[in-house]
Formats: C-alpha cells, sequence, structure tokens
C-alpha cells in the first residue's frame, strides 16, 4: 500500500530543505522504453514524474503532446498496458499519472483508484474534471489513498482558487498561461501572477505548469512559485528520438539550473 499524501509529503520536505520542486511529464506508451524513460528523468532529478495516459481527444493538450498521444495510442496502449509498465518501473520519486475523465468514468471511479494504489500510482491529475463535479472521483481517490492534484488558471476567481487549494492534494497545479500546453519562447507573464496568487492562499507545493520549456524559463517560474512541471518540451524531444539518455541529460539541465538559481 502506498503511504497516505506520500506526493504532498515527499514535495513539502524538498521545498522546505530549500530545494525548488521538478515534475517532469511522459506519455505513456510513447515508444518501447518509454518506462526507462520514466526511470531515466527520476534518476537526472526529478521530484515526482507525472505520466500521461493516452486519450483520444486531449482537451488541454496542444500538438507535442496531442502527437505523442496518438503515437502511443496507434501503437496499441491501454490504460491497462501502460499501468502494468509502472508497476515494473524502479523509482524513487512519486509518480502521478495524467488522464482525462471519460477513461476515468469507463473504468469506474474505485476501480480506476485501486488500480492506481495497485500498480504503485501515488496521484491524479484530471484536467476536464472541474472542483463542482470532483465528488465521485474525489471520494474514491481519498478512500483509496490517490492524491488528486488540481489545477488553478491565470482567470481562476480567488474565492475558487482558494476552494481548490483546499481540496488538492500533493500539490497545486497553476496553469500559467490561458491555452494548452505546449513550447514557448518566453514565460507567460500571467505565471508570476498566478504563483504569487497561489502562494498567498495555501502553504501547499504550488507547482507551475504549460508553457515552462527550458533551464531558464524554470528558473524565472520558481520566483514565484515552489517548482515547474515540464512537459511538451521534453515531449518533443521524445518524439525526435532523444531516447531515455537524451531525456535524463534535458532533465538534468532543468535540476541544475534550478539548483543554481
Amino acid at each position: 500500500m502506498i503511504p497516505p499524501r506520500r506526493i504532498e509529503t515527499t514535495l513539502r520536505a524538498r521545498r522546505d530543505a530549500g530545494h525548488k520542486l521538478l515534475v517532469p511529464y511522459v506519455t505513456g506508451g510513447l515508444g518501447p522504453d518509454w518506462a526507462r524513460v520514466v526511470e531515466a528523468v527520476a534518476a537526472a532529478g526529478a521530484d515526482a514524474v507525472e505520466i500521461g495516459i493516452p486519450f483520444s481527444d486531449p482537451v488541454m493538450d496542444g500538438p507535442v503532446i496531442q502527437a505523442a498521444s496518438q503515437q502511443a495510442l496507434a501503437s496499441g496502449a491501454t490504460p491497462g498496458s501502460i499501468l502494468a509498465e509502472l508497476a515494473q518501473v524502479d523509482v524513487d520519486v512519486p509518480l502521478v499519472v495524467m488522464t482525462y475523465y471519460n477513461i476515468v468514468f469507463r473504468a469506474g471511479h474505485r476501480r480506476f483508484a485501486r488500480s492506481l494504489v495497485e500498480q504503485g500510482v501515488s496521484g491524479a491529475i484530471v484536467p476536464d474534471l472541474p472542483l463542482v463535479e470532483l465528488d465521485g472521483w474525489g471520494r474514491a481517490a481519498d478512500d483509496a489513498g490517490v492524491e488528486t492534484v488540481l489545477l488553478v488558471a491565470p482567470n481562476t476567481p480567488d474565492a475558487t482558487l482558494a476552494e481548490i487549494c483546499a481540496r488538492s492534494h500533493g500539490w497545486v497545479y497553476g496553469v500559467a498561461v490561458m491555452g494548452v500546453t505546449g513550447v514557448r519562447a518566453s514565460l507567460a507573464s500571467s505565471a508570476a501572477v498566478l504563483g504569487r496568487r497561489l502562494k498567498a492562499a495555501t502553504d501547499k507545493p504550488v507547482l507551475l505548469g504549460v508553457g515552462v520549456s527550458t533551464p531558464e524559463q524554470a528558473v524565472e517560474a520558481t520566483a514565484d512559485a515552489d517548482g515547474v512541471i515540464v512537459g511538451s518540451a521534453l515531449v518533443r524531444r521524445l518524439l525526435e528520438g532523444c531516447g531515455p539518455d537524451g531525456a535524463a541529460e534535458f532533465v538534468a539541465s532543468l535540476r541544475t539550473g534550478l539548483d543554481q538559481r
């Protein structure tokens, strides 16, 4: 059984020890060595790893992760096959899946939550499930010991932001820019504003994602937050064939930048 609140406990301890937090995103099923990529980025300095369970209509994701999801689905990846491979992954950091509610609903809330715990996954992000509709999945996840990470957008009103912070477990995910995921040339100005709003509202770890693409942007984002999630910039490299070694090299560069800030 996964220790309860493993993600939040781990990230709080790292933050309180003076570290900025780093969570890379890997598309599950993307190539035969995707599970080795998870191990490689964990060893390269990730504090947790987010694994995408591909869905055919990924409404939050831009072209890079859409392409990775389609490639994984075309190769036969399923939620069950991805979770089975995750059970064999050898890492010492928490694993978090990111997927869409259709997959959770079709599996059944309690069955899906139990399957995550059985395969060694500590948390879940379901970006198209809003706070007001969280109850069914939220109860099942809480009962199973799965930490549900909730998202806050730049235009989220203060009252709703506070409610999301109170209900989120693991960390609070600040969406740094309005729009879908993707590699961007510069960090959106909304990232700093949102980071400050979240830090004022909660003591839980605050991580910013969407559009964080380089070590310099990661450092900039963490001036107003506890850490970053980096997805498209890593997945683009995987689509280009960088493999586990290239993924580790990129994540290590992010880790070095954050440690030398």
